[in-house]
């Protein structure tokens, strides 16, 4: 396996940058998570450190050597590409033993790797077959094994679901990370899915704008999202922000409603904004319906997601114009359209942003 290491490494075509420097570290048997929106970056870092492209500027090093010029073939890597990427006229035995094959390995280990590897799959009935017999999980389960014969010292696995309808994609999610448990393998994994990235990463790298926006574990970006980007991208839907002046200890919202500030934020907020504007920011999981609320909305729309509903709530604001926040609330929950509902916060769920840096605000003593 393989500790990889980027260092200041970035990606510019012509002028535009498609990576701004990075420092990152991925650690041996760490399953990496490449998360962003399309155009972030995160296809670009990932090959850059296979080799398939080239860097513009900064190092790459795999378990300490410098592979930053090296030929993909010389990193010792196995690349899973979205769209299966087999041999059309090999079957599926043979695009499996092609790597082997090229590497001169004797017969007699290429049979006992394949054998090992396609029965960890569970595809050794697919075996003579060609990929455009198979389905799309089954042409994945191929692609994969391809890459797993290899032992390489690191898999890359670029949207290798992207193309898989939703439920083989769950399917296939629980396996892929069942191969990494089982391999104990460094994987670096790009996906646009925040769902997705949270099941499956260890760590997460959200990116936006070629700029690594947070590193952390899916509990520490869903929880402490670094700033507002990562705060509306994490989640389905994603955090609440509410916009509000911070004056005389509270958050005063546009619509004349003020928001308590727990104590033990007071003093961060006064020193990151003075009496400026301030972003309050929530989960649905941490508003929940009282009688006696300190905020007031209006049901705008419900939703059923089956062992839980989502009220869409509106929050008038002082010009007619007014904000939707999300509340989770129990499935027999029943509100009509355009009742009013009264809500409290969770305040050990609620988070801070300054409005104009768009960071978080950092607790003293957190």
């Amino acid at each position: 396996m393989a500790t990889i290491e980027l260092h200041q490494v970035e990606k510019k075509f012509g002028d535009f940058p498609a990576v701004k420097p990075m420092d990152l570290t991925i650690q041996d048997g760490e399953f990496l998570v490449l998360l962003g929106p399309s155009g972030c970056g995160k296809t670009t870092t990932l090959r850059m450190i296979s080799g398939l492209e080239t860097v513009t500027g900064g190092t790459i090093s795999l378990n300490g050597r410098n592979v930053t010029w090296l030929h993909p073939s010389e990193r010792d890597v196995a690349f899973v590409f979205q769209f299966f990427a087999l041999y059309p006229h090999m079957t599926v035995r043979q695009n499996i033993v092609f790597p082997l094959q090229a590497e001169r390995m004797a017969p007699a280990d290429i049979d006992k790797r394949v054998a090992e590897v396609v029965k960890m799959l569970r595809i050794e009935h697919l075996m003579s077959q060609r990929p455009g017999t198979l389905s799309g999980g089954d042409q994945q389960r191929a692609a994969l094994a391809r890459a797993l014969v290899r032992r390489p010292a690191a898999f890359l696995m670029d949207e290798p679901l992207g193309a898989l309808d939703a439920e083989l994609r769950e399917a296939m999610r629980a396996e892929i990370k069942q191969l990494h448990i089982d391999q104990h393998a460094t994987t670096v994994y790009v996906t646009h899915d925040q769902i997705e990235a949270m099941a499956m990463g260890d760590r997460i790298v959200v990116m936006s704008n070629a700029v690594v926006q947070q590193v952390g574990t899916p509990a520490e970006v869903y929880y402490n999202p670094a700033n507002l980007f990562v705060a509306r991208f994490i989640g389905s839907p994603g955090m609440n922000l509410v916009q509000g002046q911070f004056a005389d200890q509270t958050v005063r919202f546009s619509g004349e409603q003020n928001y308590e500030v727990p104590a033990e934020w007071k003093p961060a907020i006064k020193k990151a904004t003075g009496s400026n504007s301030v972003t309050v920011g929530f989960r649905p999981e941490a508003a929940h319906l009282s009688e006696s609320g300190a905020l007031v909305g209006e049901v705008y729309a419900v939703d059923i997601h089956g062992s839980y509903s989502m009220l869409h709530v509106k929050l008038a604001g002082s010009n007619g114009d007014f904000e939707i926040v999300h509340v989770r609330t129990d499935r027999r929950t029943n509100y009509p359209i355009g009742a009013q509902v009264r809500f409290d916060l969770n305040p050990e769920m609620v988070r801070f942003f300054d409005t104009s840096s768009e960071a978080a605000i950092q607790r003293e003593n957190a």
